[in-house]
């Protein structure tokens, strides 16, 4: 079983160099980046019991970067990502209109510069509200971990979002029941597997834990 998960493990490595090998010298080290990035997303999705990213996912996105890379080249003359813009982005999807929305989601992922931001693709979607900036991040986590004033409730429910991806239902239902005091994990909604949390995590575990017995409360947490 260990040699059949190695040779499948060496195949999809193959197809993925294929791949980044095809993509026009220039445009090829960003591709090249964007692949070692899902890669490694893949692993911490493994490690936190989410839903990592298939072999002919990844191997989806870098051909639709592939494609992309041989049009702006051939089609547009341009040979740096910095220099392509939405109207290069929109002529590209106009070659596919039945697959503009999964490119779409591809660029949005892949670009720093984003030429794909304003173009929109029709039927739901994913999250699409406003997101925030690095600084807000950091400035929300202080609060969460070192304010007094917020919450318990406040807390936990921004650290499991902010570093764990949790969604409010996924707090809402969690049940002291839920946690692994010894491991220090929790499982979270529906998730497979329980979610290592770290000491900043399972500090606002403790301060919640801690406001139940101070409110003499059969709440859950």
């Amino acid at each position: 079983m260990a040699m059949a998960t190695d040779q499948a493990e060496r195949l999809a490595a193959g197809r993925r160099q294929r791949r980044i090998d095809a993509v026009p010298e220039t445009l090829r080290p960003s591709v090249d980046a964007f692949a070692d990035f899902m890669m490694h997303s893949r692993e911490r999705a493994r490690r936190a019991g989410t839903r990592p990213r298939s072999d002919a996912t990844i191997e989806a996105a870098l051909a639709i970067m592939r494609d992309l890379a041989r049009f702006l080249i051939s089609e547009r003359g341009k040979q740096y990502w910095a220099l392509i813009d939405v109207r290069d982005v929109e002529a590209f999807l106009a070659g596919s209109p039945k697959t503009r929305k999964r490119r779409l989601v591809v660029f949005g992922q892949f670009v720093l510069v984003d030429p794909a931001r304003g173009l929109t693709a029709l039927g739901p979607s994913g999250f699409t509200g406003a997101t925030l900036t690095l600084d807000q991040q950091r400035a929300l986590f202080r609060r969460w971990t070192t304010d007094s004033a917020a919450h318990p409730h406040e807390g936990l429910l921004g650290i499991l979002a902010l570093l764990h991806g949790a969604s409010s239902r996924e707090v809402k239902i969690l049940q002291a029941v839920d946690l692994d005091f010894r491991a220090r994990t929790a499982r979270l909604g529906n998730r497979p597997h329980p979610v290592p949390l770290d000491p900043a995590s399972w500090a606002a575990v403790e301060r919640c834990l801690a406001h139940r017995e101070d409110q003499r409360t059969d709440n859950r947490m």
